[in-house]
């Protein structure tokens, strides 16, 4: 679902006003912080969070051996984003590494122990429809051997 909507969700800010620090939408009211204009910023925003949020999914899903390389990307896009929000920074993709792992780290800590827990729950459900069909193999045999 989420992906299916990331492309909707990357192309909302072009509802915001061109020309405008302040967007007020009912309850809610976004600043442009250290952009030009709410567009702008809502542009940045969404570049980066959506960036963030898919290599997320893909982190959490992918079963691969080399899925730890997919937390580099992440890592450096998840401190743009930070410095999207942080409107006293005045170059956002210009940041180093290093200075994104205290953020960070945290971060993929988490997802690391998120992810070995979908592990471990994917296989557990693969274990189960072995033991099923065994089961049901056993079953036939029993059925035939009796008639």
């Amino acid at each position: 679902m989420v992906l299916v909507a990331s492309p909707f969700l990357f192309y909302l800010y072009q509802f915001a006003p061109k020309n405008s620090k302040v967007w007020k939408i009912g309850f809610l009211t976004i600043y442009s912080g250290g952009f030009e204009s709410v567009l702008s910023f809502l542009h940045a925003f969404f570049t980066k969070f959506l960036f963030v949020l898919l290599t997320s999914i893909w982190f959490l899903t992918c079963s691969h051996w080399w899925k730890y390389a997919i937390l580099i990307p992440f890592s450096m896009f998840l401190f743009q984003l930070s410095g999207v929000l942080n409107y006293q920074i005045q170059f956002i993709d210009q940041y180093d590494f290093w200075y994104s792992l205290p953020l960070v780290l945290p971060i993929v800590i988490g997802l690391i122990w998120w992810s070995a827990r979908l592990y471990i729950h994917s296989k557990l459900l693969d274990l189960r429809s072995q033991i099923e069909n065994e089961l049901e193999i056993i079953r036939r045999n029993k059925n035939v051997d009796e008639v």
